[in-house]
């Protein structure tokens, strides 16, 4: 059966394989079950239940985009969406976690619109070779730097914005024993070396006291303050505040979060045919609209694609049959949270630092001696670690592009959709600097 849905044979994989990818995927984007509702709750919505709804979401939407487009990636709550969403919306807006909700539901039914009329798909289609090698070697870079950031090997500095942490922390040596091991298993091409690294990792982090003991290993899930959250999106009152501003705040993120995802994972793992463009682009973002509107229902903000399904693609996922596995970890989590919580964000940061160094492979796509593909594509691939945004990475990229393409006589080159797209990123960087 699992043949016949996913194709396994045709991708030249194995069960084993994408199960392998689809746990090592799971283990290295766990964190957001814990950390979503420890920021959403802040606008007053009960943790237990921001939880519960974070699991839920994240099955749905990754079951949709295994189910729809057979592909290996995952979904779940957006990082940056649900800060925007609780300090931008709620606390700085003062709107009701209510109408906050109505408004995601209300992004999610416009990217729906957009994909059923294949906006969305053509945008991605219509992005330039080079600033999809550019994009996809930037979320590489991002990648990597939050695995760095998370391991405290990279730390902030008033002076010098960034600096290297205290190689005498526990996180710190056991992130570089991390990275140290499982590029050894690598080489040694042990099968899912990135989550064995993860697993013992952790294993040494009980032991050290790094991480607390499991206080079980099974409990039962309490769906009380789920019931306070579920459904109680307020629609008519996101209507009536004036939604332009957060609503298309919410579709931008998502839409470029979601397409530089695609693009630089699918790029990775082979999926982009000859002229660049990702076959099935229409399914997999149907799968993550629906994921935004049943999110919202749920009681979540934004649910977007992940680029730690990157990680996933390193070992060998190829199918659907990865983000299967993935949803149904997303479920069976909220059975043992006592064992997914002692995992520290140490223990992954070397799986995030591995993919992110290996995605950087698509740098050699970019013609180097055409200065103007290579110009945009650095500087969206820069962009994105030092401004912590994939948006923002594309935003830079699309603006550049066509600027230095006219400057040098070669204005035709570039699709007319990328020359409206970098006018709106113009007026969208003024508007922000207003």
């Amino acid at each position: 059966m699992l043949e016949r849905i996913f194709r396994l044979e045709e991708h030249n994989t194995t069960f084993r394989t994408e199960l392998i990818a689809g746990l090592t995927t799971f283990m290295t984007m766990a964190y957001i079950i814990f950390v979503n509702p420890s920021i959403v709750q802040k606008t007053g919505m009960p943790a237990e239940g921001v939880l519960i709804a974070t699991a839920v979401s994240a099955a749905l939407a990754t079951l949709l985009m295994a189910l729809l487009a057979n592909y290996p990636f995952a979904l779940a709550p957006g990082m940056g969406l649900n800060a925007y969403f609780t300090y931008g919306v709620v606390l700085g807006m003062g709107w009701t976690w209510q109408e906050a909700l109505g408004a995601v539901f209300l992004s999610g039914i416009l990217f729906l619109i957009l994909t059923f009329f294949k906006v969305r798909e053509t945008i991605i289609n219509a992005i330039p070779m080079s600033l999809k090698s550019g994009i996809s070697a930037g979320i590489g870079l991002f990648i990597a730097f939050i695995g760095l950031v998370n391991a405290g090997i990279v730390v902030d500095n008033p002076a010098t914005l960034v600096t290297l942490g205290d190689p005498t922390d526990p996180n710190f040596l056991l992130a570089v024993f991390g990275l140290i091991i499982t590029v050894w298993m690598m080489a040694k091409k042990v099968p899912g070396a990135i989550l064995w690294g993860i697993i013992i990792s952790t294993i040494i982090a009980v032991f050290t006291g790094i991480t607390d003991s499991p206080k079980g290993i099974i409990s039962l899930p309490n769906f009380g303050p789920w019931m306070e959250i579920l459904g109680k999106l307020d629609i008519s009152g996101a209507l009536s505040k004036g939604i332009f501003t957060v609503v298309f705040s919410f579709l931008f993120v998502d839409f470029f979060d979601t397409a530089g995802t695609l693009v630089g994972v699918s790029q990775q793992a082979g999926f982009l045919d000859k002229k660049g463009n990702l076959p099935k682009a229409g399914r997999a973002l149907l799968a993550d609209s629906i994921g935004t509107i049943g999110g919202a229902f749920f009681g979540t903000p934004t649910v977007t694609t992940y680029i730690e399904s990157a990680s996933g693609v390193a070992v060998g996922g190829r199918t659907g049959l990865v983000g299967l596995v993935v949803a149904v970890c997303f479920l069976l989590s909220l059975f043992f949270i006592p064992i997914i919580g002692i995992v520290p964000a140490a223990a992954t940061a070397p799986a995030l630092i591995i993919v992110g160094s290996m995605m950087m492979r698509n740098v050699l796509s970019i013609d180097w001696n055409e200065l103007t593909d290579l110009i945009p594509a650095f500087m969206s691939m820069i962009t994105m670690p030092l401004t912590y945004s994939i948006a923002t990475g594309i935003a830079v990229g699309f603006v550049v592009y066509p600027i230095v393409k006219l400057l040098a006589g070669k204005g035709r080159e570039v699709h007319w959709i990328v020359y409206i797209l970098g006018i709106l990123f113009i007026f969208r960087f003024a508007f922000l600097a207003g």
